[in-house]
């Protein structure tokens, strides 16, 4: 397949962490379309789900204005830098979200969560063995933690609790990892 080809970006808004641009690309059989493109500034982050050795998650609770509600995920967060490691991050927002620090991490994948118009990727991840640290939580987050069996996480995709595709990626993918080996 023939690929298309960007003519231009036009900025049309910049906010704190995306900046909004107007996409002019050229398609293979010559001609010009416009899409929208959102870009991250700092290009994603990484989240990770936690799990104990009873098969327990540790899920987080907040508020997120594109939902105007409470969502139900992983403890995720931004790089810090552009060369930040997935696994320095994730291991990061694990321990600043819900007080766990998971000594063993398997990689997932690296999601795009609206591949249509946005750039923003996730590396997703699966923590167990985790050991005791210290909750911290920046000046601007609420978050509640959930304790729950991975089967009840599961059953909360179903019910429409979790939505959000990072959380819901990382439930799945632990289920398929613990049932083929991958994760003892």
């Amino acid at each position: 397949m023939e690929k298309f080809k960007r003519k231009k970006l036009e900025l049309l808004c910049e906010a704190k962490i995306v900046e909004l641009y107007k996409d002019y690309l050229e398609t293979p059989d010559g001609r010009v379309v416009e899409y929208d493109f959102i870009r991250h500034k700092n290009r994603g982050g990484a989240g990770v789900l936690l799990i104990d050795e009873n098969e327990y998650t540790y899920l987080v609770r907040q508020y997120r204005n594109s939902i105007d509600g409470l969502s139900v995920e992983i403890p995720a967060g931004a790089y810090n830098s552009s060369g930040e490691a997935g696994e320095i991050c994730a291991a990061r927002e694990a321990e600043e979200e819900t007080g766990y620090i998971p000594q063993k991490l398997y990689h997932v994948t690296k999601l795009v969560s609206s591949i249509g118009t946005f750039d923003e990727t996730t590396d997703v991840f699966i923590g167990t063995e985790l050991k005791e640290g210290k909750r911290h939580l920046d000046d601007n987050e609420f978050i509640e933690l959930i304790h729950v069996h991975i089967d009840e996480a599961v059953q909360m995709i179903y019910d429409g609790v979790i939505v959000d595709s990072k959380t819901i990626a990382a439930i799945f993918a632990y289920r398929e990892m613990k049932s083929s080996g991958i994760i003892k």
